[in-house]
């Protein structure tokens, strides 16, 4: 007996090892990625000139659905007026929603184009919220090296580092060898039928993009714990969404008489399943990529879980999980947003409703969406309600091995220089879900530094750009357009 335990132990002890060495291994090996080339790369742009443009851009307010043609024709008219270069080089068609496209004609046609986006509406002040800003939200005032106001951030910020960097390479004599086109859409905080209209317009005329870049995410400075190098996560698709209602009547009645369950008690049966049941989710597809790729960069006992996920993959899920800001990079998230009963205290309601917002991951779609709420509700009394006119499918994932996306993620390193770049996924929705109906690939990021403290200002109190991160932006842009 004595020998067949120590035959088992000396066993066990070999295979202990064996898994040591292949955790070890692994751990040593997951290291990131490098990038082709991470030469600083600067411009030379007029970082002042565009300083007063973007500050001169922020006083229009051109918000959204508001009734302000004025602002929007002024704001097309300063563009002519800051960027001649542009204005006498570039064809310009004004399309639907004060959506304007610019196209830089290519010395090659045999290239396929590619597309640089912005947007130039502007979300409205909060009510309430006005004596709360430190400067008037649209004064466009400089101070403490920033531009401040509404839009700076989301997204004239990243409309006019792009206009000033083609106008500085314009006066260089730059030209493309790839055709080139800027499109900045009027109304993408209210759906972005002036980028359908853009999408429209190229595939009537047979035209298929190689790439398209629009916003989406940035460069993430101290916002993922036990990172200390900051993010790029450079976007390759960004979820659908679908809203379904569910709803449940029943007689009604006084509440001094109510039956087993009523029919507000039956929907909010369906909400906590709905809620402890989500729609699974896993380290697979785009997220599966954006976590390996980040898992790269954390301390080692970290990297030991991310370079061995078919060991830890469940651990991993779980914490991962828990999380409102990774658990949405995972899965297609349940949000119960709005809930309807009886309106008065005694009174059973004859009809209670309760209105769940999903985010659909591009593993899902809006029919497996609404199958798991059928399926976790498993209530016949409980109708489910949706349009699929108002919803809207994932977006196609990106290709992380195209030549677009290299080229992004070395003009990225190049004007922030040594960083982590991860493709990412948009948790919310962008103008690009349309350019993508006319590319190959549609990429997704803001080339701004962003820390905790921005979070808050986007479509918030005291949004501002600082003017080191305008002049990153142009250094970017003209780094990716001297590749094309």
């Amino acid at each position: 007996m004595r020998k067949i335990l120590m035959r088992a132990g000396a066993s066990l002890a070999a295979m202990v090892g064996i898994l040591a060495g292949v955790l070890a291994y692994n751990t040593w090996a997951f290291t990131p990625q490098p990038v082709a080339d991470a030469t600083p790369y600067t411009l030379g742009a007029d970082l002042d000139g565009a300083v007063q443009t973007l500050s001169r851009a922020v006083k229009l307010q051109t918000i959204s659905n508001a009734g302000q043609q004025a602002d929007f024709d002024a704001f097309a008219t300063l563009l002519n007026s800051e960027f001649p270069n542009i204005a006498s080089n570039l064809e310009r068609l004004s399309l639907a929603e004060n959506t304007l496209l610019n196209t830089w004609q290519g010395s090659d046609p045999g290239l396929a184009p590619v597309l640089l986006a912005a947007h130039s509406d502007v979300v409205p002040i909060a009510f309430g919220s006005l004596d709360r800003w430190t400067y008037s939200p649209f004064s466009g005032e400089i101070a403490d090296g920033y531009v401040w106001g509404r839009g700076t951030l989301d997204n004239k910020g990243a409309l006019i580092a792009i206009m000033a960097t083609v106008e500085h390479l314009l006066s260089t004599g730059f030209a493309p060898k790839r055709t080139v086109y800027l499109s900045f859409g009027g109304d993408e905080e209210i759906g972005g039928k002036g980028a359908q209209a853009v999408a429209d317009h190229l595939m009537s005329q047979g035209i298929t993009l190689d790439w398209a870049l629009d916003e989406g995410s940035f460069v993430l400075q101290d916002i993922i714990p036990g990172l200390d190098v900051p993010v790029a996560s450079i976007n390759l698709a960004e979820k659908g969404y679908v809203t379904v209602k569910l709803v449940a009547r029943a007689p009604g009645g006084h509440s001094a008489l109510p039956p087993r369950i009523t029919a507000v008690g039956r929907i909010a049966r369906a909400v906590d399943r709905l809620q402890t049941t989500p729609v699974p989710g896993g380290l697979t597809d785009v997220s599966g990529a954006f976590f390996d790729r980040l898992g790269r960069h954390f301390s080692l006992e970290k990297r030991v879980l991310f370079a061995n996920t078919w060991l830890f993959s469940p651990l991993l899920n779980s914490v991962l999980s828990d999380a409102s800001t990774t658990n949405a990079m995972l899965r297609t998230t349940t949000a119960p947003t709005m809930l309807a009963g009886s309106n008065k205290e005694n009174v059973l309601a004859a009809e209670a409703s309760a209105t769940v917002n999903f985010r659909i991951h591009p593993r899902d779609s809006i029919d497996s969406v609404v199958a798991h709420v059928r399926a976790t509700v498993d209530d016949p009394e409980i109708e489910l309600v949706f349009s699929k006119h108002i919803s809207s499918e994932p977006s196609p994932v990106a290709d992380e091995t195209s030549l677009g996306y290299a080229h992004i993620q070395t003009s990225i390193t190049q004007a922030f220089g040594p960083l982590a770049t991860v493709p990412g996924l948009t948790i919310a929705a962008t103008d690009a879900r349309h350019y993508a109906k006319a590319a190959k690939n549609a990429f997704r990021i803001n080339p701004f530094k962003v820390t905790n403290d921005d979070i808050a200002r986007f479509h918030g109190i005291d949004e501002r750009l600082s003017i080191a991160n305008l002049e990153a932006g142009m250094n970017f842009y003209g780094a990716l357009l001297t590749k094309q």
